[in-house]
């Protein structure tokens, strides 16, 4: 039935597509020509002009992309069906401060992504708490929620390092800040050990190109299980709380969870976790990727330094009813 199916749209479609066409091999000899729009791990959607198909990963033997593909697109395309379902995120390649991903980078699984990624997620602790994070280059930069080190300067950060297949938890007490946004609650943090490795590293990669109902997952510490992995799929881009608007998503976020990465399927950074609705389940929201990227390009402008005067965050003591009450007498 699928075959006959797909015959049908080929000839259908053959007239009124374009010469830089995806084309989707079958089984059974069969084709499909169009603009592939997504790729998921358990199909393809492929627009064929007056209709969109849904074609099974198990019916495809070859995909080959249209010239609008870069080089690294095209490899991937071509490569066989079973390889690319089976393929692990590709390596991230540092270009400056931080990475962002290329198209290039393949789907994956939830199961084979957390183990490739698991290392770059950290715990970091305070004297009065705890909260997530997440290494954004291999010199122990790495970024969190502003309220996960409100008003503390003693921070610790918890890394599980991969060594011979197991792992090495290893804390790490010499952390500086570096810039803070109390307002888009995020803060960039550099671990300064004098004998700290190189660490593994996330890529950023952007939500804006996400869509709604797709699938999403998160890596952090909720209530202190460190590298607790929960999925979900994105339910909105556009939910507006305390006039900020935040990705909404099904994966579950939990206090301890916050200033850890929200991934997408391909391995990429698309929000920061930072609070949830505490009477709901599956309601928890994450910062979008394009503020982070914001801060990061302008951390200059949120420097944090605890000797400058200038300094845009000044922290006061709390006031104290004993004082209130002894200046009212």
């Amino acid at each position: 039935m699928l075959k006959e199916c797909v015959l049908l749209l080929v000839v259908a479609a053959a007239g009124r597509q374009a010469a830089a066409a995806d084309t989707i091999e079958l089984k059974d000899q069969a084709a499909v020509i169009g603009k592939i729009l997504a790729e998921k791990p358990d199909g393809v959607a492929v627009d064929v002009g007056y209709t969109v198909l849904s074609i099974p990963r198990s019916q495809i033997v070859k995909i080959s992309r249209s010239g609008r593909a870069g080089p690294a697109d095209k490899a991937a395309a071509h490569a066989p069906v079973g390889a690319a379902a089976e393929a692990k995120p590709a390596a991230v390649a540092q270009t400056g401060f931080y990475s962002a991903a290329g198209r290039s980078s393949p789907l994956s699984s939830v199961r084979d992504l957390a183990n490739e990624l698991g290392e770059a997620v950290v715990q970091v602790r305070t004297p009065s708490g705890m909260g997530s994070g997440f290494f954004i280059n291999q010199d122990g930069f790495l970024m969190t929620n502003f309220h996960v080190i409100e008003g503390e300067t003693q921070i610790s950060v918890e890394v599980y390092h991969q060594r011979a297949g197991e792992l090495e938890r290893r804390s790490y007490k010499q952390v500086r800040i570096i810039a803070l946004n109390k307002f888009a609650d995020l803060a960039l943090l550099r671990i300064e050990d004098q004998d700290a490795p190189r660490f593994k590293y996330v890529a950023m990669g952007s939500a804006d190109a996400l869509a709604v109902g797709e699938q999403v997952f998160a890596i952090g510490s909720p209530l202190g299980l460190e590298r607790t992995v929960t999925e979900g799929i994105l339910s909105t881009k556009t939910r507006l709380l305390g006039g900020e608007l935040y990705l909404q998503t099904t994966a579950q976020i939990n206090p301890g969870s916050s200033g850890g990465p929200l991934f997408n399927m391909r391995g990429e950074v698309i929000g920061v976790t930072n609070m949830k609705i505490t009477f709901g389940e599956g309601l928890g929201f994450a910062i979008p990727v394009e503020a982070v990227k914001f801060f990061l390009d302008h951390r200059e402008a949120f420097a944090y330094a605890s000797d400058n005067p200038s300094n845009p965050y000044h922290y006061l003591a709390p006031p104290s009813r004993t004082r209130k009450r002894l200046a009212a007498e």
